[in-house]
């Protein structure tokens, strides 16, 4: 039942997105319960070389959470999905494995790729957009509030303002010098460049504040913070999001709320979310793309912080 011959980036050993190798390994096949995926493409996050630089390695040594393609074949218990569906999802809760030519999922983690969206923002999509509507709504952003995102011009960041206009929030998004003018592109009400601007210092006050990449005192935020607001950490220093887990129940003692949030892969929310792409409410932004024989450089551009938004590894020319 298994064959050879596919390509796919194997991490190699413990350190840095350069030890990330094209290979030749077995096809998988579809269990019973799981859908083989023909990739297309699939998206770098941070969540790859996070792990990899906490050494939580997937068992098969593949990396890459998103992904779309083609399904070529299902297990005898799958239901919903048949061969030849377009599909993409977030992969990470069951061992991630995008940055290959194939990949054998559990159906519950795949949904319908509709026509009218690109494989590329498919691809863009899950873990980030998921990201961003899950910290939305752990904010209970309502129509009208003020909304701060801190690292609006990240691929979290895009989704969630975007997302954040779509729910009819005020949103002033924080980001630097090279991202204004996408965040303004993207409906920002307001912009504040960080390497000019120091927003905490203004007085301005705001129902919910999203930290996507947050690097500021707990207790700068909070000041921040209208007098029932609430604060979403969604990621940023691996020492703040610490401090938030630890102490975010005491400093929510009172109206204001700090709140972490751990995001978890789900199909409801990506059927949620592409239905807006496919209607033009929210607008994948891809920086770059590159080939999977490329994905150590792809990877290495996204751990040192240079995108502007997503970056897409191209599997199979479409």
């Amino acid at each position: 039942m298994i064959s050879t011959g596919i390509k796919a980036v194997i991490y190699d050993k413990s350190g840095s997105p350069d030890v990330l190798q094209l290979r030749e390994v077995e096809k998988p096949f579809a269990r019973d319960n799981e859908v083989l995926v023909n990739i297309v493409a699939s998206s770098v996050n941070a969540a790859d070389y996070r792990s990899m630089r906490m050494g939580i390695i997937p068992k098969r040594k593949i990396f890459g959470g998103d992904i779309t393609g083609r399904v070529e074949a299902v297990g005898k218990n799958v239901k919903k999905i048949k061969v030849g569906d377009d599909v993409f999802g977030d992969i990470s809760g069951c061992g991630f494995g995008g940055f290959a030519e194939y990949v054998s999922v559990p159906e519950r983690v795949l949904a319908l790729k509709p026509a009218g969206v690109t494989f590329e923002d498919a691809a863009a999509v899950p873990m980030a957009a998921v990201t961003a509507l899950q910290a939305l709504r752990k904010g209970s952003i309502q129509p009208g509030q003020k909304v701060l995102i801190y690292g609006a011009g990240g691929g979290v960041g895009i989704f969630a303002l975007q997302l954040a206009k779509y729910f009819a929030a005020e949103v002033t998004a924080v980001c630097s010098s090279k991202n204004l003018e996408l965040v303004r592109s993207l409906g920002a009400d307001h912009v504040i460049d960080y390497t000019k601007e120091d927003f905490f210092k203004s007085g301005r006050h705001f129902d919910l504040i999203l930290a996507v990449n947050g690097n500021r005192p707990l207790s700068v935020y909070k000041r921040a913070l209208a007098p029932k607001g609430v604060f979403v950490m969604v990621g940023g220093a691996l020492s703040q999001v610490i401090k938030t887990m630890l102490f975010g129940a005491f400093m929510s003692i009172g109206g204001k709320k700090i709140r972490f949030l751990a995001a978890k892969p789900n199909t409801k929310d990506l059927e949620y979310i592409i239905k807006l792409v496919e209607g033009g409410k929210v607008k994948p932004v891809i920086d770059r793309h590159y080939p999977l024989q490329e994905t150590a450089e792809a990877v290495r551009y996204i751990s040192e912080g240079h995108a502007l938004g997503k970056v897409i590894i191209t599997v199979v020319q479409t």
